[in-house]
């Protein structure tokens, strides 16, 4: 499944640049930025981040059940995680209503 069309980058890759991450460091906190940036492209439109964030959270969470993580450290993770996209959510709200200022 294509997830990036700007870059052509599919679910699998971008799922696969996750597990390397979450197999270094399973608690860090990875974001659309840095995935793009192993991947050594960079986001254009980022349309497609908030899909990427939520494999990033489906890919965490999927690491830490098979590590058997504690549910009381998990939650608090994914809760980071999910701030991050509203973030984004956020931003992209915010570049719409910037592009469509500029079209009228």
């Amino acid at each position: 499944m294509l997830v990036c069309s700007c870059n052509v980058i599919s679910k699998s890759a971008i799922e696969t640049v996750i597990r390397e991450f979450l197999d270094n460091d399973p608690w860090q906190l990875i974001t659309p930025g840095k995935v793009y940036h192993a991947m050594k492209k960079r986001g254009q439109c980022c349309g497609c981040f908030p899909n990427i964030i939520n494999i990033i959270i489906s890919e965490t969470e999927m690491h830490h059940r098979r590590a058997e993580t504690p549910e009381a450290a998990i939650l608090p993770f994914i809760a980071r995680i999910r701030s991050e996209y509203d973030r984004t959510q956020a931003l992209r709200r915010q570049i719409e209503e910037n592009r469509l200022l500029r079209s009228v």
